[in-house]
C-alpha cells in the first residue's frame, strides 16, 4: 500500500469494561513513497474565484462537513464549533465546547453534534449547549441528527441513539467484529425510514425506533492471516442514488446496495481507503497510490482511471456538475471531467491539506485546510 490512515484501534472486551490500545498500521511510509510525477499546466477550463474565507483553528482530527441547504457545521481540533452560512461565509453561531474533538459535525440545519477525546456526545443548539452525555467509546464518525434524534457509531461497533432534546439514551445495540477498527469516519446515514451504518464490512439498515436489524449485507469478508490483512471496515463517504448506496471497504472492495430491499447489486476488488461520489451512471473513487477512478453503477466494471494525480495523497471525490473535484496533501484541488477524468482546472489554497471532502451547499463549493482555513468557492 502507497497511502493509508496512519492510526487503527484495536478493541477488546475484559471485566465487563471496553479497553482500547493503539496500534500503527503496517504500511508504507512517506520517505518510502514513489515521488509524484510534475503536475501537468492547469488548462483552467472551469472559472472558481473564491468568495469568501473564514479561519477556524487547525483541524487535526477527521472533520466531515455536511451542508444542509446553505448551513455548514465545521470545527477546530481544540473544540471551536461554528454554524456558517455558505452564501456570506457569516458565522451563525459558534461555541467552544472546551476539550478536543474526535469526530463531528453532524447537523440538521438547527442541532449540531460532535464526540470529545473524552468520549462525550456534545449537542449544541443555537450556540448554547443542550446537553452532553457520555459514551462507553471511542467514536470517529460525525454523528448523525435527524428525526429529532442523535445517532452515533462507536468504536467498539456499537450504534446508539439519543433523544435530541434531553440527551436520554433512546437504544443501543452492540455487536462483536474483528480486532481492528479504523481511526477515520465510518457509515452513518439514513434511507427513508432506514437508519443504515457500517459494521465491519456489511451495511446494516436498522429501526432508527428501537435499533433492531432490518438487513444486513456484505461488501466484503474478512480475508488474511492477521488482524490488519483482515481489516474490512467501511468508510465514509457514500455514493448515494435514491435507495442505492454505494460504498467502500477499506482496502478491500467497493460496492451498491439497495437499501429498500436490503439486497446487494455487485462488489468489486478495490484497493483504496477514501469515500466515494456519484451520480445515476458512474461512481468514483480514489485508490491508495492516487489513481482516480470511475466505475460503472450498473455492474462495478471499470469505465476509466486517471493516473496524473498518482502518490499525491488524495481525498475523497465530489462530483461537481460536469466535474469530479478532489484534494490533495499539498493544499490543491483538482478539477477533472466526469465523463473520461481529464484534468479541467487547479485551485490552491493555504498550502496545507484538504482535511474534510469538500461539500455543496446551495451554489457554493466549501473546502476545509488542516491549517483551519474555510473557503467558499463559487463559479464565475
Amino acid at each position: 500500500m502507497t497511502q493509508c490512515p496512519a492510526v487503527l484501534r484495536r478493541a477488546w472486551r475484559g471485566a465487563g469494561a471496553l479497553a482500547l490500545s493503539a496500534l500503527l498500521l503496517a504500511c508504507s511510509s512517506t520517505s518510502g513513497r514513489p515521488d509524484p510525477a510534475p503536475l501537468p499546466p492547469d488548462p483552467k477550463l472551469l472559472g472558481l474565484r473564491q468568495a469568501w474565507s473564514v479561519e477556524i483553528g487547525k483541524v487535526a482530527f477527521p472533520l466531515v462537513v455536511q451542508a444542509v441547504g446553505n448551513t455548514v457545521g465545521v470545527a477546530s481540533a481544540a473544540g471551536q464549533v461554528s454554524l456558517l452560512d455558505a452564501r456570506t461565509g457569516e458565522t451563525l453561531w459558534q461555541i467552544a465546547v472546551g476539550t478536543s474533538l474526535n469526530a463531528g459535525v453532524g447537523h440538521d440545519g438547527r442541532v449540531a453534534a460532535m464526540v470529545t477525546t473524552e468520549n462525550e456526545l456534545v449537542v449544541l443548539q443555537e450556540g448554547r449547549e443542550l446537553w452532553r452525555q457520555r459514551l462507553g467509546a471511542p467514536s470517529y464518525t460525525a454523528p448523525l441528527v435527524a428525526g429529532g434524534r442523535v445517532f452515533v457509531l462507536g468504536a467498539d461497533r456499537s450504534v446508539s441513539a439519543y433523544d435530541g432534546q434531553s440527551g436520554r439514551r433512546l437504544w443501543n445495540q452492540t455487536r462483536s467484529g474483528e480486532a481492528l477498527v479504523l481511526r477515520q469516519p465510518g457509515v452513518l446515514t439514513a434511507v427513508g425510514d432506514t437508519l443504515v451504518a457500517g459494521l465491519s464490512g456489511r451495511l446494516v439498515g436498522m429501526n432508527p425506533l428501537n435499533g433492531s436489524s432490518r438487513w444486513e449485507v456484505p461488501i466484503t469478508t474478512p480475508r488474511g492471516t492477521n488482524d490488519v490483512e483482515r481489516l474490512v471496515d467501511l468508510v465514509a463517504g457514500v455514493a448515494r442514488q435514491g435507495s442505492v448506496l454505494c460504498t467502500r471497504a477499506f482496502q478491500a472492495a467497493l460496492g451498491c446496495v439497495d437499501a429498500t430491499r436490503g439486497a446487494l447489486l455487485w462488489s468489486k476488488p478495490a484497493a483504496g481507503a477514501s469515500g466515494l461520489s456519484g451520480d445515476a451512471t458512474l461512481v468514483y473513487g480514489v485508490e491508495f497510490d492516487g489513481t482516480v477512478v470511475a466505475w460503472r453503477r450498473s455492474d462495478g466494471e471499470r469505465a476509466w482511471s486517471m493516473n496524473q494525480l498518482r502518490y499525491r495523497r488524495l481525498g475523497s471525490p465530489l462530483l461537481l456538475g460536469p466535474a469530479l473535484v478532489v484534494g490533495d496533501d499539498e493544499g490543491r484541488l483538482h478539477f477533472l471531467a466526469r465523463q473520461d477524468g481529464a484534468l479541467q482546472a487547479r485551485i490552491e489554497t493555504d498550502g496545507s491539506p484538504i482535511v474534510a471532502t469538500p461539500v455543496m451547499a446551495g451554489s457554493t463549493l466549501v473546502v476545509v485546510t488542516r491549517d483551519g482555513r474555510v473557503l467558499g468557492l463559487r463559479p464565475e
